[in-house]
């Protein structure tokens, strides 16, 4: 199999670059065409020229053309293998098409293409507090950064990365092989470049050849107020290094709200729980109710049922969407004493008969015997 005709028409050597064969390909095209060249033979050479740039243009059938000649480059399989098992003809167009449809015909993707870093994540504990008003936390973290020595080439400083020998830039080998089908063709990544479609010849110290290199980054990050537990800030850029001159990757900051020892909290309304005792239920109080903004006075009016829950409005979290400020709810939980001292038995006792709870069945023990006997087990 010959290939190396499609570069001796164009007139350059089979190293060429892609930009050296577009030149050549203007200047034959140019020298002729039908319309300028009126001597014989002028009209078949341009289509000569035209058939050989089609070829060396496109990457993925240059690399055929240089392993199967022009058979290859136009979907065979060389003399002898049968094409695709009958298939180089009949409603498919050669190899290329029966790859397309079984990846969707969008070909191979370009290995030079900038291509958009990896994202990362970063999980960030907040405390009660910070997360209802919000806060700027500065946080450091190790990422792959774009090598400062060579600017992200990989290649030595002076030096600058080459067209790949093996594939001639297109990242990719074919490959054949024989199967009780017939030969079947595979394409994989080159072992010169590793998809790259470049060499390095002289890679940079730094990175030994990456373009990147391992950096801790600070970076501030300002979280609103009202977030909660589970919810995610993303910051544009501040992920790991693209390819190619591709843009960083993003970063996703996971918020952790760490419980507090005196709140619960359930989206912007705030939870408290209030001991108060039997005369301050009974009588009613004025007391004083820690909240998230400070303090401030509650009335307890006479006769409160423990359970009940009083609403402070406006003393929550921010609403996170939609504005405005949550409610602070406190419940009241009447404690009964454990310990009571003599005077104190005595308040009870007077209390009790104060409220008629007398027994009305001597053999039977009231409400001032239980108290009594009560009282009296402590």
């Amino acid at each position: 199999m010959n290939n190396t005709e499609f570069y001796e028409r164009l007139g350059v050597s089979k190293d060429a670059s892609q930009d050296e064969i577009k030149k050549a390909y203007r200047k034959m095209s140019k020298k002729y065409h039908p319309d300028i060249n009126k001597e014989a033979g002028a009209e078949q050479k341009y289509k000569d020229v035209q058939e050989a740039y089609e070829t060396l243009s496109d990457s993925q059938k240059r690399a055929a053309y240089d392993q199967y000649g022009a058979t290859g480059a136009n979907g065979g399989f060389g003399s002898g293998a049968g094409g695709f098992n009958g298939f180089d003809g009949g409603g498919f167009g050669g190899f290329e098409d029966i790859f397309s449809s079984f990846f969707g015909g969008g070909g191979v993707r370009n290995p030079n293409a900038p291509r958009q870093g990896d994202d990362l994540q970063y999980r960030i504990n907040l405390s009660f507090e910070e997360a209802v008003f919000g806060a700027e936390k500065e946080i450091s973290y190790n990422r792959e950064a774009t090598c400062g020595t060579c600017a992200g080439t990989g290649a030595k400083p002076g030096t600058s990365p080459v067209v790949c020998r093996k594939c001639h830039g297109s990242g990719i080998m074919t490959v054949d092989t024989q199967t009780p089908l017939g030969m079947m063709r595979r394409q994989v990544t080159c072992d010169i470049c590793h998809g790259s479609g470049k060499e390095i010849k002289e890679p940079c110290q730094t990175c030994h050849g990456t373009g990147h290199e391992k950096k801790v980054h600070n970076v501030s990050v300002k979280i609103p107020a009202g977030v909660e537990t589970g919810q995610q800030i993303r910051l544009q850029g501040q992920g790991e290094a693209g390819f190619n001159g591709g843009p960083y990757g993003d970063l996703f900051v996971i918020l952790n709200v760490l419980p507090s020892k005196k709140f619960e909290r359930n989206g912007s309304t705030i939870y408290y729980r209030l001991d108060i005792s039997f005369v301050q239920a009974a009588l009613g109080d004025t007391v004083d109710i820690p909240t998230v903004h400070g303090d401030v006075e509650m009335s307890i009016p006479a006769g409160t049922q423990t359970g009940k829950v009083f609403r402070l409005k406006g003393k929550g979290a921010p609403k996170l969407r939609g504005g405005g400020q949550g409610d602070q709810h406190v419940t009241v939980t009447i404690v009964t004493p454990t310990k009571l001292n003599d005077a104190q038995k005595e308040a009870l006792k007077a209390f009790a008969e104060a409220s008629g709870e007398k027994s009305l069945h001597p053999k039977k023990k009231g409400f001032f015997d239980k108290v009594k006997d009560a009282l009296e087990d402590i």
